[in-house]
């Protein structure tokens, strides 16, 4: 079995396809796998055991080798028994249509049905579609090409690189053991109306450090380098650093969130790191629906404020006032910083 696998290209929905990546390995252990992915993917799946070869796609790329045709004729070659379709977009569906794959798995979507030989239709009541989770739709994938039952259990893995990363931000910062330190993620590549207010996650900052005395490391993507120097800024104490002035691929990120003993994020890619990573999860929520993209772990918690206009999905708080962020207040995310601190002390002794 030949098996390209078309990945999703945000990082957190390839964190969610991971399911569904282990369950089609398990059914064809001896077959070859293909992952068709943006370059900034190659990181999250970094160490992980399922794929056999990785081609590189990004429409408009400077590289020829990663734009659409170079991609077809390297598909080509390998004479796909099958393609798997993560993403819903037309373009996917396409590319493996022209690479000649046998059998083409996807959902209905944005026109591409015709392309499809095995066709999935995501749940709708009327013209709407029904949140469903992620991981769930991207099983269903999975199944569709006759697996076993998968746990949706989040699954990924760093690379000796990765650690040798992480001890360095360790030794740069005389950070104390893993188990002491609370990462915060504020950042979130959606936009704006994802976040938390910087003021919120300095005061957050500031009492678990001084009233826990724990440590606490900000971490943060390229675009977000601003907002963590702030949070550092704010909370005005020494055990509160950021990696705001360090390069932070996202194997760094994934391997400092891995040591850690808790971790409070937006809903962003990091947060599937935690979660993955069996670390204690806070997951704070503003314009997006929990349904979309619920992990089903109980070490998440989950926390939105109900709000009139909300969720709306929308990347800028079309009302200008963002109370869906605003309105979620430290002291409830607090509250459930000491309920994780206290079940995590409760495990260790």
């Amino acid at each position: 079995m030949k098996l390209a696998l078309f990945l999703p290209n945000w990082i957190g929905d390839v964190v969610m396809a991971t399911p569904a990546i282990r369950a089609l390995r398990k059914q064809f252990p001896q077959g070859k796998f293909v992952g068709i992915m943006r370059p900034y993917v190659a990181d999250v799946l970094a160490g992980t055991p399922w794929l056999d070869e990785t081609l590189f796609y990004k429409p408009g790329a400077k590289d020829r080798n990663q734009r659409a045709w170079s991609l077809v004729k390297q598909l080509r070659e390998q004479e796909l028994d099958a393609a798997v379709l993560f993403p819903n977009s037309l373009s996917s569906g396409l590319l493996a249509w022209m690479a000649r794959a046998k059998e083409r798995v996807g959902y209905v979507r944005y026109g591409r049905g015709c392309l499809l030989t095995t066709k999935l239709y995501h749940p709708r009541k009327g013209r709407q579609w029904l949140p469903t989770p992620g991981i769930d739709a991207y099983l269903q994938l999975a199944y569709a090409m006759g697996c076993e039952w998968e746990s949706p259990r989040l699954e990924l893995a760093t690379s000796e690189r990765d650690e040798i990363a992480a001890d360095a931000v360790w030794r740069k910062f005389n950070l104390p053991p893993g188990d002491q330190v609370v990462v915060l993620n504020s950042g979130g590549a959606f936009g704006a109306a994802k976040l938390w207010p910087t003021e919120h996650f300095a005061s957050l900052a500031g009492r678990i450090a001084r009233e826990r005395g724990l440590a606490v490391l900000v971490n943060c993507g390229p675009s977000e380098k601003a907002i963590a120097a702030e949070i550092v800024r704010q909370a005005q104490h020494p055990r509160v650093v950021s990696l705001a002035d360090e390069d932070v691929p996202i194997g760094l990120s994934k391997a400092v969130i891995k040591r850690s003993r808790l971790l409070v994020t937006t809903d962003s890619g990091p947060r599937f790191f935690g979660v993955a990573f069996g670390v204690p999860t806070i997951s704070l929520f503003g314009p997006t629906h929990i349904a979309w993209s619920r992990t089903h772990a109980a070490h998440e918690t989950c926390l939105a404020e109900s709000v009139p206009c909300g969720p709306c999905m929308e990347r800028v708080c079309p009302l200008k006032h963002h109370k869906c962020m605003q309105d979620l207040r430290v002291d409830r995310v607090m509250a459930a910083v000491d309920v994780h601190l206290h079940q995590r002390s409760r495990i260790a002794a």
